[in-house]
Order: C-alpha cells, then structure tokens, then sequence
C-alpha cells in the first residue's frame, strides 16, 4: 500500500518544537505534517501520566466485567440526578446559559478534532484485525454524511451561538486535543497506546448525560452530546468495539503483558488536560464579561463620539485602557445605564447591543451578548454565589426540544420539504466535460483522479489522505468517506 503525503515528515528547516506548551504542538499536528513532533509529545504525556491512578483491570478477561460496573454505576448516579432535579433541585453544572456557552468554546480545540487518534489506523484497511477500530472511525466522520460528522456537528453548534473565537483559550484546554492529533500520525509506533486510549475515551462518563439534559433546558441543541450517549453505549456501541478492538489486535505470539502495560499508559492519557467539569468550573461570570470587554475595547477605543460622557469622561477615553473597564462598569451602573440584579431589558446599556435597531447592532456576538444579558441579572455583590443560588428560582426557558416541536408545529400545512438529504446541494454539472476543471469543482476532480487510479490499494490510499482530521470534514472529505466506506464494505 502507498504512504498518503500527508503522512509525510517535515523539510529539515522546520522549527523544532517543545512538548511542554500544548496550544504551539496542537497548531502544527493540526497541518498532520510532523512525525516526529507527534512522537516527542506522546512520549513528554505518557510519562506524565505514568503516575495517575487507573483502575483499567490488567487482565483482558476482567475488562467486560469492568466496562459493565461502569456502565451500571453511570446509570444508577443518573437516575440520582433526575431524581433530585425532580425533586427541585438547581442545575448542577450550568446556573446560566453564558456557563454552557463557555463550556462549549472551553472544549472546542478537542471536540473539533473528535475521532482524529484513530486516523492512522486507516492505513491498515486490508487487515480484518483492525475492523473495529476503522468502524469507530468511520463513524465517527458519520460514514460522510454531514448531519453525522462529529466535527461538522460542533462546527455548527459554535457558529450558531458565535462562540467560534476559543483560539485564546488556556494552554491546558488544548492538550486533548493534541494528543488525540500526536496519535493521529503515531499508530504504527504507539498502537497499544492509541488502543488503550480509545478504550478509555469510548466510556461512557455521567458528565456527558448531565450535559446532555442541561444544554437541552437551557434552548441549546444538545444533539453532538447526545450522540455520543447512543453510540459510545456498551452493548452495541464504541464502548463495546474498543473492547472487541483490543480482543483483536492483542499479540499471540509477542508479548502480551507488555503490550497491555502500554495499553494501560494509553489509558492513562485521557486524564490529561482540563476535563469536561473543570472547564465547567473555570467559569466565572464577572471574570468573563470583563475580559470580553476589555478585548472589543481595543477596537472600539476610538469609534465613539465624545457626546456622551460617563463621570465626565468619553468612553473613548475609558476604553483607551482594558485595565478600566471595572471602574467603567462601576460608573455605567452608577449613572443607571446598567440596573444590575434586574432582568437586561430593564438596563438603557442592553437596548444599545440588543435589538435590530440597537445603536451597537452587530457589534457582540451571540455568546457575548448572553454574557452581559447573564451579568446585567446578576447582583454585583458574589456574582457567581448568587447566581447559583439563584438558579432554582430562574424562570425556565424553552428547552431546544420543546423549540423544535413548537418550530414543526407552525410548519405544519406549508409546503413539502425537499426529498434531498438535509445538508446536500444537488448540483447540474455543465454538458462540457472539462468545464469543471475551470470552476475548481473539487467532486469531480476527485471522481477523475479516482476513476484514473489502476488499484484498489491506489484508490483507497488517495481516499485516506482525504479522510484526515484537518480535512474529513470538508466537501472532498465527506465525499471520499462515503467512497471509503462503500469500497471498505
């Protein structure tokens, strides 16, 4: 079988890296172009997490025993939570809708790289052993089909509440996300390690349920985390194949022991990194909406008229340094432009970012806006203690499914949707047999060069270079993942 490009090593005049910083590593992994970087920050994490607790058992009998405790004790503390929710209790991770939009961006650098540690396992498509791992893949990239790709699917959660910008986010929030990459281009020098890694990933954690039925109370569409719930299940789903995986692969004539010793690393490595509660803790309310503020201070420092003076300075003036926007907050609230503790809407700042006709139109995002909306209705005095306590009283809001119904609802009696899988355009490509190459129509230029390919081995090999994490995502992507899966059977 041919070696795709993108496996490639990097020309000797590319800098090297250091494995301690995740956010550079996880920048350069994300061109899929630097073996040996890959390398290096696997072997700097596993030795970090050589110390950690695991309680992976060391006998591959026991494991199905192990995934079933887990499995049932997820179950028992969900039941739990429903109970005292039922009960009336407070959200337990979100006490506001600017908390699980955070959330969102905090774990944006790894769910938009969802699936990537099993990329390098692509290459072994004509091996029967390797069956289990390459199905989690592929379904994972939603066998090509853009309402299923697990990256197309968060891409559009952050677009639709303007929560795209996580670029900035701390160093520790990116360093899932890098090993998940390191691995991506590891697998023939890590694969015990990528096996026991996905065998942890696969588990289902209670954090996802909780998530899952927060997001959906607070209007968010919680269907990428729900997702995970039905497919990761340990019946039927990646948490039995990760098993089965390791069944498979498991030596018979080389060393055993070791080779789980190495599984059980791998293990170790998903507990790196800021996980799915820390990042929900890291939120602090007033923390947050200053800091955004402070950041849109240094475009808008000189975009304001000097009309309007608050405590007898211009706003441009105020804005001229981030360091003031505290006292600038302070002032505003002093002069009645903020009511805090009220509802938004009664604050005469709000009705200038919100609203079609807001003088600020466009000016804060989705994500920004929930922000100050969050902060405006929270008293000053312990911000984040009172809108925890706050929480049970909070009216409720439509909860996204309870949208979707009502949105099909008033759709009822409109005209028939199209028959066309949701997400697809059909198009009518022109009579003129090479005016595609013109247009730069990158479909049919892939179906040539599939068509001109003289080996299956040749064939699947052009389609796993499109199937990578930093491309499976896109137009040729999708396309190439629904070739692979049809060729791969």
């Amino acid at each position: 079988m041919q070696t795709t490009a993108l496996a490639q090593c990097p020309s000797a005049s590319a800098p090297t890296l250091g494995t301690d910083a995740a956010k550079p590593v996880y920048d350069r992994l994300a061109l899929m172009e630097d073996r040996p970087l890959a390398a290096r920050y696997l072997e700097a994490r596993l030795a970090e997490a050589a110390a950690l607790p695991s309680d992976l058992p060391d006998s591959l009998d026991e494991m199905a025993g192990w995934i079933a405790r887990h499995t049932d004790a997820v179950g028992s503390e969900y039941r739990t939570y429903l109970a005292e929710r039922k009960a009336g209790a407070p959200r337990r991770y979100f006490h506001t809708k600017a908390q699980a939009l955070y959330f969102l961006k905090a774990v944006a650098p790894t769910k938009l790289v969802d699936g990537a540690w099993l990329y390098g396992v692509l290459q072994r498509w004509d091996d029967e052993d390797f069956r289990p791992l390459i199905r989690i893949y592929l379904e994972e990239l939603g066998n090509g089909v853009p309402d299923k790709n697990h990256v197309l699917i968060y891409r559009k959660l952050l677009a639709q509440h303007g929560c795209e910008h996580w670029q900035d986010l701390a160093d520790t929030h990116f360093t899932q996300g890098a090993i998940q990459l390191a691995l991506a281009q590891s697998a023939e020098s890590f694969l015990p390690e990528l096996i026991g890694y996905n065998l942890g990933y696969e588990q289902l954690p209670l954090h996802l349920l909780i998530t899952s039925y927060e997001l959906n109370e607070l209007g968010i569409d919680p269907y990428y985390f729900t997702l995970h719930v039905t497919v990761d299940n340990a019946a039927t789903g990646h948490a039995h194949t990760a098993l089965e995986s390791l069944k498979q692969i498991m030596p018979r004539v080389g060393d055993a022991a070791d080779f789980l010793r190495r599984v059980a690393a791998g293990f170790r490595l998903n507990d790196l990194g800021v996980g799915t509660t820390q990042a929900i803790a890291s939120f602090d309310l007033e923390r947050e909406t200053v800091a955004m503020l402070a950041a849109k201070a240094t475009v808008g420092k000189n975009m304001h008229s000097d009309y309007c003076r608050v405590a007898g300075r211009t706003v441009n003036d105020w804005l001229a340094e981030p360091a003031q926007i505290p006292q600038f907050l302070e002032k505003l609230e002093a002069q009645g432009w903020i009511r805090r503790g009220e509802p938004a809407e009664n604050s005469r700042f709000w009705k200038l970012i919100h609203g079609e006709r807001a003088e600020m139109f466009g000016v804060f995002s989705p994500y920004e806006q929930q922000l100050l909306q969050d902060w405006i209705a929270t008293p000053r005095a312990g911000a984040q203690q009172a809108a925890s306590e706050t929480a049970t009283a909070a009216p409720r809001v439509l909860s996204h499914r309870a949208m979707l119904r009502s949105m099909e609802s008033l759709n009822q009696g409109t005209a028939p949707r199209s028959g066309a899988p949701r997400g697809l355009i059909r198009y009518r490509f022109p009579e003129d047999e090479h005016a595609w190459e013109t247009i730069g129509c990158e479909l049919r230029l892939l179906e040539a060069r599939l068509a001109a390919t003289a080996s299956k081995d040749e064939a699947m090999d052009l389609l796993v270079g499109l199937m990578a994490p930093d491309r499976h995502h896109t137009s040729a992507g999708l396309m190439a993942t629904r070739v692979f899966s049809r060729l791969y059977g």
